[in-house]
């Protein structure tokens, strides 16, 4: 069943230092002030992208700043409003190398008619194709870029610096945590192999001790935000929690075990 995109609204705010939450509940997107252009990682889907530019516009940036849009993965929640966005914009867009063929419309694996669309719309072709350990700086900001595929082979998390009252943080997002792309009926239904799952289980020890205090996540409900956002103007910040990297990725790791067991 489709949602009504009009009820997916988030209050666009500030996370912490220079990232800022501007998407919906049902399609993340943060936003990183550089001082020489935005970032967006995201753009969700294509029907919530309105959303997208008024909550830019409701924090006073011009959605017009918007200079490079990388996004963590191919699925169509998360790539799905880039074409539009970025021939609007004339932003550069990034996607990890294996997940061309899902962006550009080449393969249909972009979940768009799991989640409830007939069809992939808007393809776009990336203008950047990351690899492992790619880096992008831009004015203030450097994103590094690791690869962590199994939700999708080309799958990309990211991690870099957040500032507040002159402390320095790690901010890192895992780029997909679902396991719905691993079930043995959808592999085999586009004639993907099984191998999809170890590689999810490498790819969640491979960052699993990266340094990271405010963990963002790419779906608005896998850290909290909403329980956080209530407590947004507190001392410290509600989303600097050390350990919380660690405890979703463990509780990720079980519910993927457990899928495999059950469905192996």
């Amino acid at each position: 069943m489709v949602f009504p995109y009009w009820e997916a609204k988030v209050k666009p705010f500030r996370v912490i230092g220079n990232l800022y939450f501007v998407g919906s509940y049902e399609g993340s997107s943060h936003m990183l002030d550089t001082g020489d252009g935005l970032i967006l990682i995201d753009t969700g889907y294509p029907q919530t992208l309105y959303r997208l530019i008024e909550n830019i516009r409701a924090l006073g940036f011009d959605p017009y700043d918007i200079r490079h849009i990388v996004h963590s993965h191919g699925h169509y929640d998360h790539c799905g409003g880039t074409r539009a966005l970025a021939e609007l914009t004339g932003a550069k867009t990034y996607l990890g190398a294996p997940d061309r063929d899902y962006a550009n419309g080449t393969l249909d694996l972009t979940w768009a008619k799991e989640l409830g669309f007939c069809q992939y719309i808007e393809p776009f072709e990336p203008d950047v194709l990351l690899h492992d350990g790619d880096r992008l700086t831009v004015g203030n900001t450097t994103i590094d870029f690791v690869a962590t595929p199994g939700h999708t082979p080309g799958t990309m998390s990211m991690f870099f610096d957040v500032t507040e009252d002159d402390i320095t943080y790690r901010a890192g997002t895992f780029g997909g945590a679902g396991t719905n792309s691993l079930t043995r009926a959808f592999l085999e239904e586009y004639g993907l192999p099984l191998s999809y799952r170890e590689d999810f289980l490498h790819s969640i020890e491979k960052v699993y001790d990266e340094p990271v205090e405010v963990f963002i996540g790419n779906h608005f409900w896998n850290n909290h935000a909403e329980e956080k956002i209530r407590r947004l103007g507190e001392k410290p910040n509600p989303f600097i929690v050390p350990g919380e990297w660690q405890s979703f990725l463990d509780g990720v790791r079980r519910e993927a075990e457990e899928l495999f067991r059950k469905d192996p």
